[in-house]
């Protein structure tokens, strides 16, 4: 997946001048006109790379040439070298630190969801591990795609992704019911519904009203085990999606995912990401200075 060439470069001219303001004046003082570098991208810790695509459109964005050392997707060691840029010297000092956040946030976040991923993988259970719109305004496309990248599920994208009905909106159609009713007879039949319960009472009624997905907002391990429970009893369950949101943490997890919900979605995958450390490091001053 990716947006086209000219959507990427305008966020990227974004980053940069959001940081570098009316000019990097350490390059500019120290750094002579004209002078070429090659440079090295190198992962100082272990983890899952993602941000490989965007980081070469980043330097070739600003005119610099690059290549990848390694994939998306991909295992790295501490010292794994990521990639070489070569160009312009002040250009490459002055994107240095937004190609270097990108990076290191997408594979920061790739890295945690894997994790989530693997976890549930090794105990045999086929649970979904989804993302949330829980993003910072701008990186909601690169935070998702780094989901993605981790094996983990980005979930809405946007709004028009697909219809949510949460609590809110339940509170002011009069019910859940109620609100489910009123999306079945106007929405389009491309967009699934899925409906956020907050208790067990209305989990029926959701089944009944034909929505694709359930969610299971805030519930204890236990209560989500007694929701699947109730859909199976009633013959239910296989016309619905669950999915359990809300407080869910790794610690949590598994419990959630043995107890036989389709999907769990954590905030906490691209709200409180820790970005995986790399570094840049100029290797070679290929036009001497004067």
């Amino acid at each position: 997946m990716s947006l086209p060439k000219k959507v990427l470069e305008e966020k990227f001219r974004k980053f940069v001048e959001e940081d570098a303001g009316h000019g990097d004046l350490s390059t500019f003082y120290t750094i002579p006109r004209g002078t070429v570098v090659e440079a090295v991208v190198i992962a100082k810790e272990r983890g899952i790379i993602s941000g490989i695509e965007e980081a070469l459109d980043f330097a070739e964005t600003f005119g610099l040439q690059a290549k990848a050392l390694t994939r998306d997707g991909s295992k790295i060691a501490p010292k794994a070298r990521i990639m070489l840029i070569e160009g312009d010297a002040a250009t490459l000092l002055t994107i240095e630190r937004p190609l270097l956040n990108l990076l290191s946030r997408m594979s920061g976040i790739a890295t945690y969801t894997n994790r989530l991923v693997e976890k549930i993988r090794k105990v045999g259970c086929k649970t979904v591990v989804a993302a949330t719109r829980k993003t910072v305004p701008g990186l909601a496309y690169f935070d998702k795609k780094a989901v993605i990248i981790g094996g983990g599920d980005p979930h809405r994208w946007g709004l028009d992704d697909m219809i949510l009905i949460k609590d809110n909106h339940v509170a002011v159609a009069g019910g859940v019911k109620q609100a489910v009713s009123r999306v079945r007879g106007k929405a389009s039949f491309s967009k699934k519904i899925e409906v956020e319960v907050r208790g067990l009472s209305d989990v029926l009624v959701a089944a009944k009203a034909g929505v694709d997905v359930i969610m299971l907002d805030n519930f204890t391990a236990k209560q989500a085990q007694e929701a699947v429970d109730l859909l199976k009893a009633n013959r239910l369950r296989d016309r619905v999606l669950v999915e359990a949101s809300g407080g869910i943490t790794e610690e949590s997890l598994l419990k959630y995912a043995r107890a036989g919900v389709d999907i769990v979605s954590l905030g906490e995958i691209t709200q409180s990401v820790k970005a995986l450390d790399a570094s840049l490091e100029i290797t070679k001053v290929k036009k001497p200075v004067s």
